[in-house]
């Protein structure tokens, strides 16, 4: 993999350290190699139980129970899996239930897979037109962020929020590098 430029912050710890600051329970995620740190560092801390997904669409169930639980729930996610969710995003509106996503986008700077593209170009506005609110980190500084503005924003308003980690923060791939993987 082309390894991103080396980052003033490592923004997967900045990441982590936010969600527990903002008493953050649940970490729902399919594995994806852009939040494989994040994974990692969630599945290192007793305060956060990590749930492994077969499909986006469960972490949507997975936040609503949660929730009605009394825990908050963030899931990490690629921008190909924003598709999986949006008819179950209806009911995180209507109900008003909060949500935290945390995608890592595909389909934008130097990507690899042409599958990856047409989701990846449209996930900001699936989103927006699902409700979501929608913020973007195009550097590593930004990421943590924006990820503690969203959380801000989906738990104190009922709401769904989003941010989208570009593709220049998480690196690309190559057609090589990920058949060896």
């Amino acid at each position: 993999m082309n390894a991103p430029l080396p980052a003033a912050v490592d923004w997967p710890l900045a990441v982590h350290q936010a969600l527990s600051r903002l008493g953050f329970g649940v970490i729902g995620y399919v594995p994806d190699a852009g939040h494989k740190r994040l994974i990692e560092l969630c599945h290192g801390d007793a305060r956060l139980r990590t749930v492994v997904l077969s499909t986006e669409e469960e972490g949507i169930g997975l936040a609503t129970g949660a929730w009605l639980g009394g825990a908050k729930t963030a899931l990490l996610m690629q921008s190909s899996g924003v598709g999986n969710i949006v008819n179950a995003l209806g009911v995180v509106r209507e109900c008003r239930i909060p949500l935290l996503l945390v995608v890592t986008m595909r389909g934008e700077y130097g990507e690899f897979n042409p599958w990856q593209v047409p989701m990846g170009q449209a996930t900001p506005e699936v989103l927006r037109a699902m409700g979501v609110l929608v913020q973007r980190a195009d550097t590593a500084d930004e990421v943590a962020v924006q990820v503690d503005a969203a959380a801000r924003i989906a738990f104190g308003g009922y709401a769904a929020a989003a941010v989208l980690i570009s593709q220049r923060v998480i690196g690309i791939k190559s057609f090589q590098e990920q058949a060896a993987q």
